[in-house]
């Protein structure tokens, strides 16, 4: 025969699921440990963001203001009035607020810093220490004509200047490379007692130098049988007996041939030097 559920009521595995179910949602509720845990966990968050507002509010109280910038390093070029606007404008803030940063670029954009540091000195002080550009000759652009400046780790930079410095020209990139060979070449030509007052390198990789007596030295390129050091040298060491037999004052003198130079002496023609 077929069993039949009750028309009526409710079965006892029915009734059990809505016992646990009401079980498990007075639960929490019978439960004081659970509680008292939430209600620490509750407090603890509300402590931490109250002491964070209050925190954000302290330090942004005129207690805290900054009273001065202190500037650390000897100044060359740097004006005062440059480092008052540079400190009214980008040192805006509090002593805790103060973007360090900001300040750090805003002073490295003057034309003669090179590198700035800035940190804070409690209570209410900001230290700065600016590292000058040195500049030790001038750029000029073969295509525009502009005139920049070169430090001396061989970095171009924009600056006013009117010392007696060497002019230097050539690719930018080779901006390096063209201020140490300045260098070698002045080690070269001590013996003769001149120092280079112009360089260009060329985008053939060839070097002109104008030295201090107006003398023009066309070197050209570096040759693996003639380097250029061991030209100069040659040039260098024939120069004394030279100006003994030559009548005028030389202009020119070509360089770039393997085992000699030509000179032009001035108001003549090209002359043949040691060939």
């Amino acid at each position: 025969m077929t069993e039949h559920q009750p028309a009526f009521g409710k079965t006892s595995a029915t009734r059990g699921r809505e016992a646990g179910v009401r079980r498990a949602a007075a639960g929490f509720w019978h439960r004081p440990d659970w509680m008292n845990l939430v209600s620490d966990v509750l407090i603890l968050v509300a402590s931490v963001l109250l002491g964070m507002a209050v925190v954000k509010a302290a330090v942004r109280l005129p207690l805290f203001g900054l009273r001065e910038v202190v500037i650390v390093s000897p100044l060359s070029h740097v004006t005062h009035a440059q480092l008052e606007y540079v400190a009214a404008s980008a040192l805006g803030g509090n002593f805790f607020t103060v973007n360090l940063e900001k300040g750090r670029t805003a002073f490295e954009n003057l034309p003669w810093v090179r590198s700035a540091q800035l940190r804070r000195q409690w209570p209410g002080a900001i230290e700065v220490s600016l590292e000058e550009h040195v500049a030790v000759a001038y750029w000029r652009s073969a295509d525009s004509g502009d005139t920049r400046l070169v430090n001396g780790f061989g970095e171009l930079f924009d600056a006013a200047a009117n010392d007696s410095m060497p002019v230097f020209s050539g690719p930018p990139e080779a901006s390096v490379h063209i201020l140490a060979q300045m260098r070698r070449f002045n080690e070269l030509l001590q013996p003769i007692n001149r120092n280079v007052v112009a360089l260009s390198l060329s985008g053939r990789h060839a070097w002109q130098l104008k030295l201090d007596d107006g003398m023009v030295l066309e070197v050209g390129k570096d040759q693996a049988k003639a380097p250029i050091d061991e030209r100069l040298k040659r040039f260098v060491s024939m120069w004394p007996q030279l100006t003994k037999r030559l009548p005028r004052a030389v202009t020119v003198a070509d360089l770039r041939y393997p085992s000699g130079f030509a000179v032009r002496m001035a108001g003549s023609e090209q002359g043949k030097g040691k060939q």
